[in-house]
């Protein structure tokens, strides 16, 4: 199964999603990362959140949608922040779509430690919908169910 996480500058949320999944999911699952307008680089502060859960760093990188224009995902999910304006990212193909909303902590104003637990915070949610959706019995859903499943994960 392929999973790709799309927002808009690829730097932050999206890679979160694809290092923490790839970390947790199973051999035979994996997950990708794109966004509409990459940043073109990968923030500094989500490495850094990533390597105090733990999760590898090596080959993260910010990437545009057209770089997996022949990936053909099974899942697409995007992660922007409709309720701060943030147009989501388009990507056609057959996959299953769903939304996982995130607030983007690289855009909090705040001392270092205040942003560093709001990536922090962020990571740790992630990984509750991430812990969630591995806990599906996906050979048992169909393609209506499993999508009902993945909005609801995205309110977690």
């Amino acid at each position: 199964m392929k999973v790709l996480f799309l927002c808009t500058a690829n730097s932050c949320r999206s890679v979160l999603c694809e290092a923490l999944f790839n970390h947790l999911a199973p051999a035979g699952m994996r997950a990708f990362s794109a966004g509409s307008r990459p940043r073109g680089f990968v923030h500094p502060l989500t490495l850094d959140a990533l390597e105090r859960a733990g999760v590898a760093i090596y080959g993260l990188a910010s990437k545009s949608i057209e770089t997996h224009a022949g990936l053909r995902p099974d899942l697409l999910i995007t992660v922007c922040d409709r309720a701060a304006g943030e147009d989501c990212p388009v990507f056609s193909g057959p996959a299953i779509r769903a939304h996982w909303e995130l607030a983007d902590p690289s855009e909090l104003a705040g001392t270092g430690a205040e942003v560093a637990a709001a990536f922090d915070a962020t990571v740790a949610r992630i990984g509750t919908r991430i812990q969630a959706f591995l806990a599906l019995p996906l050979e048992r859903l169909d393609n209506s169910a499993l999508k009902a499943e993945l909005e609801r994960i995205g309110t977690l």
